[in-house]
């Protein structure tokens, strides 16, 4: 009688002269009430509560309990214990139905039915994985919270009666949508592929562009709950260590439940965790430009479910780079740039500048005149603004929500019967529709959506106090707004570089698209290790 069996036998209760229908009684009402006590955190802590340890058990009868309590098998329909048995030993594969690809496992399991009791002496566990399983991705594991873990993301695992420990057989196969175009990023001509939730297709796409032996990509493990997988991705001989280091050690000490959100959730954990406003990475659905930003030196960070990466460290002037000004020629990819800057400086200023014009008349220069307002209507300016405001906010969720069919019919009634009614009742004056659309475009011009909406809360913000305080509040508005970002950093980085600390050569790389072969040095802000771009003899001047 093997040990297993002994604790099993000690492990009932003996109640005498006790009929077997009040001891099932008595067990199911003791399991019901440790069950119900039960306060496990992690997939650790509630094999170890209902276990005794963290080990594979070998009596596969043990392990069967075990993972009724902690998976639910025998409950959740997807969760499959195959039994079966190898070479006179008994085995059980455990996976999750609907993860796994069948032709895979079955090629396996074939195989190894051809096993006798000759072919598997005392260590079968080890003769198995290395002599009759063929497949690439196999490992060893003692420890079944890892297995379980594994289990859940998609693995299988392979249990011998007997044995302390587990095969573990990458044989995942994830639902996946078709690579498509971000519906953010769209380029007039350029690459169609963008990232999808799997994050494994998304690695591939970036190392299909970066064939670099530098480029490492790490796995992190992320949420008691969730197990969230988190890749960070640089390339070693370019990127500063220190700050792969630092975004390791904070994703490393995260103590949470989950990451069901995805990169967005990560990113209040270990970067922006306050409430400022504007973002401090960049997020991006295309992989050409993460691996751009791979080459400059930046590191990149995905999150499995998440279909964009963020990229760090990031600058306000990086955010207003748009993957459209490199498709084109020096020349047109620069125009294209002034135009993108002019419009997010109309989301921002047009609206505050035009209302102080209007509340102190006497400083607008007489070839001004023209801009108005040329009627009045009852309700004052601001009035206005705020309204129009809070109408184009709740027109945009709406067009979120509202089917596809249905948006140009949401589309008329916005431009139609709201804007130009509104006009012709006297609610409001025209130039106040006129600049807030303005604004709006200029707003949704802006590349990074999180930027658009940071800048649209900073319009509202310089509206009122210029409303309330004119001049005076309009310059302390935007000197306190030039603080804010001054002061604000992307990991150690300065947020509004190149322009504060000021660097004429990076400014110049800011504001004109440079040809490629005259752009031959790394931003010096990503302090990288290696900051040339194509070799010494190409590179006539400095560091930017």
């Amino acid at each position: 009688m093997d040990e297993n069996t002994k604790q099993d036998r000690v492990d009932q209760p003996r109640i005498p002269n006790v009929p077997p229908s009040e001891i099932k009684r008595v067990e199911a009402e003791a399991l019901k009430q440790k069950r119900e006590a039960e306060t496990s955190d992690s997939t650790k802590e509630s094999i170890i509560y209902w276990q005794g340890d963290d080990r594979v058990p070998g009596s596969l009868k043990v392990l069967k309990k075990t993972m009724t309590e902690v998976i639910g098998l025998g409950v959740s329909f997807d969760v499959v214990m195959r039994e079966m048995t190898f070479g006179g030993k008994k085995a059980a594969l455990l996976f999750l139905n609907g993860f796994t690809n069948d032709i895979v496992v079955s090629e396996i399991l074939s195989r190894l039915t051809y096993l006798t009791p000759e072919d598997v002496s005392n260590h079968a566990l080890g003769e198995i994985m290395t002599r009759y399983i063929p497949h690439v991705q196999v490992e060893e594991d003692a420890r079944l919270s890892k297995v379980v873990d594994e289990v859940l993301s998609g693995l299988c695992a392979l249990f011998i009666e007997g044995a302390n420990s587990a095969i573990i057989l990458d044989t995942r196969q994830y639902p996946v949508r078709g690579l498509e175009e971000p519906a953010v990023e769209k380029v007039v001509r350029g690459a169609r592929d963008g990232f999808t939730e799997t994050i494994v297709t998304n690695i591939n796409l970036v190392r299909r562009r970066l064939r670099d032996p530098g480029l490492h990509v790490e796995i992190m493990k992320v949420g008691n709950r969730t197990r969230t997988d988190v890749c960070l991705m640089f390339i070693d001989d370019i990127v500063d260590r220190t700050q792969v280091e630092a975004i390791r050690r904070k994703i490393e000490q995260l103590n949470i439940e989950g990451l069901p959100l995805g990169d967005k959730q990560l990113e209040e954990a270990i970067v922006n965790k306050g409430w400022h406003p504007y973002p401090l990475v960049r997020y991006s659905e295309r992989p050409d430009v993460v691996s751009s930003h791979l080459l400059e030196g930046r590191v990149v960070v995905m999150v499995d479910t998440s279909p964009s990466v963020m990229i760090m460290p990031t600058t306000f002037f990086d955010l207003c780079m748009h993957a459209e000004e490199n498709r084109q020629t020096p020349f047109m990819g620069t125009y294209l740039r002034w135009v993108r800057f002019a419009g997010i400086f109309a989301s921002m200023f047009l609206l505050p500048l035009w209302m102080l014009l209007v509340i102190h008349p006497e400083l607008k220069p007489p070839a001004l005149d023209i801009i108005g307002p040329q009627e009045n209507v009852k309700l004052p300016i601001i009035a206005q603004f705020l309204i129009v405001e809070f109408g184009v906010d709740l027109l945009r969720l709406a067009a979120v929500h509202t089917p596809t069919p249905l948006a140009s019919a949401m589309g008329l009634i916005a431009a139609i019967l709201i804007g130009d009614i509104a006009v012709k009742t006297g609610l409001f004056v025209n130039e106040v529709v006129l600049y807030m659309a303005v604004a709006a475009i200029g707003m949704f011009a802006t590349p990074s959506y999180e930027l658009g909406l940071a800048n649209r809360m900073v319009r509202l913000l310089l509206l009122i106090v210029t409303a309330m305080f004119g001049v005076k509040g309009l310059v302390i508005g935007t000197t306190l707004l030039i603080l804010g970002l001054t002061t604000h950093r992307s990991y150690n980085s300065s947020y509004l570089w190149p322009f504060i600390p000021f660097s004429a050569k990076a400014m110049g790389e800011v504001l004109f698209r440079k040809p490629l072969l005259t752009s031959t040095r790394r931003p010096s802000i990503n302090k990288t290790r290696d900051n040339t771009k194509m070799g010494s003899d190409m590179n006539p001047g400095g560091e930017q």
